[in-house]
């Protein structure tokens, strides 16, 4: 029997890359989806070298067409995903009265949509190889707190929040748990593709933030994401809040 494999949204960079590389180093073989090709190649380039197995699918998520494209070429060459990490995601922060719903209805395509899609692709085939499997959809702690002119985003990260209890419930009877991880702030500047990459600075002041003294990195994300794949059989519906403590602490001004 050949390595578990994972399929994985967004996966050439920020928290997507970190969960790829995670993926990667615990033995997976790694199905990546990112409509950014140079940083998908050099994902990609850079799993192989690990002695693992990986392919890369330029991809838009919102595309029904891109999706079934994907999850096709996945099977054939590295088997049935035995996990699937739901992680694309864009942004549309606008002041709320000046959003036009084009932008409104583009991030919902791809953050909910997208999700949707990816998650009943990928369950169809777990179910037709009768493998059970788990999903894990990232949602953000901004599904439960906003800033302002954020509320395209903070919608679709609602919305997934949601489909989590929803689709475990609808899936659990056929083996395939469903979760999700609402990362708080987590610094993604320096794990870009390498042209763009930069290096993070964060203040006193945003550190303090965090009661444990840090602002996030993508691996705190990764590692939560190998536990709900590999180790939370009596887990599902459930959402984890990775985000140092910041949405439990009081804060007066």
């Amino acid at each position: 029997m050949g390595a578990k494999v994972v399929a994985i949204t967004g996966g050439a960079q920020g928290i997507g890359r970190a969960i790829s590389y995670a993926f990667a180093e615990a033995g997976y073989a790694v199905s990546l989806a990112d409509p950014v090709e140079d940083a998908g190649e050099e994902a990609a380039a850079h799993i192989r070298e690990l002695g693992v197995s990986c392919l890369y699918e330029r991809a838009d998520t919102s595309r029904e067409e891109d999706v079934t494209r994907w999850i096709a070429r996945t099977t054939k060459e590295l088997g049935c995903p035995h996990v699937l990490v739901n992680n694309a995601g864009i942004m549309a922060n606008k002041p709320f009265l000046e959003l036009s719903m084009d932008d409104f209805d583009r991030v919902q395509a791809v953050n909910v949509r997208g999700t949707v899609m990816c998650s009943q692709a990928v369950a169809r085939e777990m179910v037709k190889q009768n493998i059970g499997g788990a999903i894990i959809n990232i949602s953000s702690t901004r599904a439960v707190m906003s800033e302002a002119n954020t509320e395209a985003y903070t919608a679709s990260k609602g919305a997934i929040s949601a489909l989590t209890h929803g689709m475990a419930i609808s899936l659990g009877s056929y083996g395939i748990r469903v979760n999700s991880i609402s990362p708080g702030w987590i610094e993604t500047s320096d794990w870009q593709f390498s042209g763009r990459a930069k290096a993070p600075h964060h203040s006193k002041a945003d550190n303090a933030q965090h009661p444990v003294g840090r602002v996030g990195v993508p691996d705190d994300i990764a590692k939560a994401c190998l536990f709900l794949a590999e180790s939370a059989d009596f887990m599902t519906g459930q959402n984890i809040t990775i985000d140092g403590g910041m949405t439990v602490k009081m804060i007066y001004v």
